[in-house]
């Protein structure tokens, strides 16, 4: 097991290289006149940092912070990868650069500014998005992560961004865990602003540990709370759970049947939720678990990518690498007939039929739904592995 372990401490260490600890959100002077912007809402119980450019460190808050950033993507960007500048604040023609930053002053601004937004928008797009991140995640990381998959969908509503206080280490991994459960509250309060907020829709994606402060706050919640969150809640995506697959069994009979199915995205050969695995005793993780099946049957829609290839080496980002697929899958929960996207067909969209179930297995492209279809004001479905 000990080499095993060194084995899978190499891998996500070789996929991390250099990072960006401090000073990624430097704000550029002259933004790319053909580059995107994208404007994300952050509620944060990391504590603010000193570091110039930074705003949120490592180390927890015992209160919620809250701010307003703005990324660029540069016209050539590559879907599913982020393109760090070589240095901060970068050039907007090439990479992801800070457009914009600064701190709100409390919950109550964040409301107002979330509010402003959504009634600028037409009526149709007024959706919020919440990101939940994962282990082992600088703050910096999440803000560009967020903002490829919210560029990559095309979704058109509001980004809000929920960071915990990772301390973006391998070695961390309690500590992270520890973080996370203290956040329960501070995203138990942003979910129920959310739900008394302008907005018609809330579109959900945790990733990761992620996934456990989600579930963990739904527990939290009273039903009527729940009842009330639920209302707006258009779909939540847990990608690559790290929780225990027992510990998640327990989570869903605790909660019941949800009033929309969660869908989760699987993959066996993810090499963080191996590690995972091993700090916890050998359980497996819900997001790297083998019975889809088993999954499925919890009530949950399973999305098996284990035969879609990762670019990052760990394999545990690939909800990230696939988001701009979403537009093309136009399979709509609950109806009777449905068009999958397959890679196959010149349109990219074929094979109707009333049962997902005959175009998994050759290739499970052909049967991923996305966070970005998702988001992008569709309902999508998933077949079984």
């Amino acid at each position: 097991m000990g080499r095993l372990l060194a084995v899978l401490l190499l891998a996500t260490l070789a996929a991390c290289a250099t990072r960006p600890e401090t000073g990624a959100l430097a704000v550029i002077d002259t933004p790319a006149t053909d580059a995107t912007r994208h404007d994300l809402l952050v509620v944060s119980t990391r504590a603010k940092s000193e570091e110039p450019d930074t705003y949120f460190g490592a180390e927890r808050d015992s209160e919620a912070h809250y701010a307003a950033i703005s990324l660029s993507v540069p016209k050539d960007h590559t879907s599913g990868r982020i393109e760090w500048p070589d240095s901060f604040p970068g050039d907007p023609e090439t990479s992801f650069t800070a457009v914009k930053a600064g701190y709100l002053d409390d919950g109550a601004a964040m409301t107002r500014e979330l509010n402003a937004r959504l009634t600028d928008l037409p009526k149709e797009d007024r959706a919020v998005f919440l990101f939940v991140h994962g282990y082992n995640t600088l703050f910096a990381e999440g803000v560009y992560r967020f903002t490829q998959v919210v560029h990559d969908s095309g979704f058109k509503g509001v980004p809000v961004f929920f960071s915990w206080a990772s301390r973006g280490a391998l070695t961390d991994y309690l500590f992270d865990l520890n973080s996370a459960m203290i956040a329960r509250q501070a995203l138990r309060q942003t979910l129920l602003d959310l739900a008394k907020s302008k907005t018609d829709h809330i579109f959900i994606l945790a990733h990761s540990m992620g996934n456990q402060l989600l579930v963990e706050t739904l527990l939290l919640m009273t039903p009527a709370e729940r009842h009330l969150v639920s209302k707006k809640i258009e779909q939540v995506v847990l990608a690559a759970p790290d929780i225990d697959v027992d510990l998640f069994k327990a989570q869903l009979r605790q909660i019941g049947d949800p009033e929309k199915p969660l869908v989760l995205l699987v993959s066996r050969d993810d090499r963080a939720l191996q590690l995972s695995s091993l700090l916890a005793g050998g359980k497996q993780r819900v997001g790297a678990y083998e019975d889809a099946e088993e999954l499925a049957n919890l009530g949950a829609i399973v999305v098996d990518l284990s035969e879609i290839e990762g670019e990052d080496g760990t394999n545990h980002v690939k909800f990230a690498e696939i988001a701009s697929f979403g537009p093309q899958l136009q399979a709509v929960l609950g109806q009777k007939d449905f068009r999958v996207f397959d890679p196959n067909e010149p349109t990219g969209l074929s094979r109707a039929g009333r049962d997902l179930t005959g175009f998994v297995g050759a290739t499970s492209r052909i049967a991923i739904t996305l966070p970005a279809n998702i988001i992008g004001g569709g309902l999508a479905t998933l077949g079984r592995r």
